[in-house]
């Protein structure tokens, strides 16, 4: 286990792959009596030297440097004693358990908050495009309605000039007058005709409640004339 620059301990794997060199057979016999420990030895005194200059994320980073500075090592040492280093590889970087935790919550933080952000902006997108249904939708229906209207003030326009054509002595006004009555018990009809119709018209102002007031006195005199 190593410390890193940032205070971050870490246990780095090595493999270290090796020969005896056929004309350096007595060498690699004679020389070590305990070969692998002393490679070993090599590698932690390489590691121990490099790894600490580093961060963490320098050090996942630069895991083929290190492996590389360790290789160059090995060579240099090892070929005075009959070996020949073949492959050097840093086959792991494990940080502590608790460095681990905190770089998992780290990473979990940042991929809520993206998930939030794009969400947020999903709906964004969903209240725009909604706005602009709303507004396209309002400004068919307006046009519509207006296209109605015109096509309502175009018939009365006719039906006037018609009926003032065959009925000689009438008025635009007797017309429209009559037009409106005609409108009045069309509509009337079709409430009567409604069997779920609970509408009641009653009129409002001052000087309808005077008119409802006098309809009222008179319809009870007359269903109960004065006695003489």
């Amino acid at each position: 286990m190593v410390s890193l620059q940032d205070n971050v301990f870490v246990t780095v794997v090595a493999s270290i792959q090796y020969r005896a060199l056929a004309e350096k057979a007595s060498d690699a016999f004679y020389k070590l009596s305990n070969t692998r420990g002393q490679i070993q030895s090599y590698v932690f005194d390489v590691i121990r030297a490099s790894v600490p200059k580093l961060d963490l994320d320098s050090t996942f980073e630069q895991k083929n440097d290190i492996a590389k500075a360790v290789e160059e090592e090995l060579e240099k040492a090892m070929s005075h004693y009959g070996f020949e280093i073949v492959q050097t590889l840093i086959v792991d970087i494990e940080p502590d358990e608790h460095v681990k935790r905190a770089m998992n919550e780290i990473n979990a933080a940042a991929r809520m908050r993206l998930a939030a952000t794009e969400k947020a902006e999903a709906e964004k997108i969903l209240q725009i495009k909604r706005a602009e249904g709303e507004a396209e939708s309002k400004y068919l229906s307006g046009l519509g309605i207006a296209r109605q209207r015109q096509a309502i003030v175009d018939g009365l326009r006719d039906s006037v000039l018609a009926f003032s054509e065959n009925v000689p002595g009438t008025s635009s006004k007797d017309v429209m007058d009559m037009v409106l009555v005609t409108q009045y018990f069309d509509t009337m009809k079709e409430i009567g005709a409604s069997s779920k119709s609970n509408s009641v018209f009653i009129p409002h102002g001052p000087g309808a409640v005077r008119d409802i007031a006098s309809q009222i006195r008179d319809g009870l005199l007359q269903a109960n004339p004065p006695q003489v």
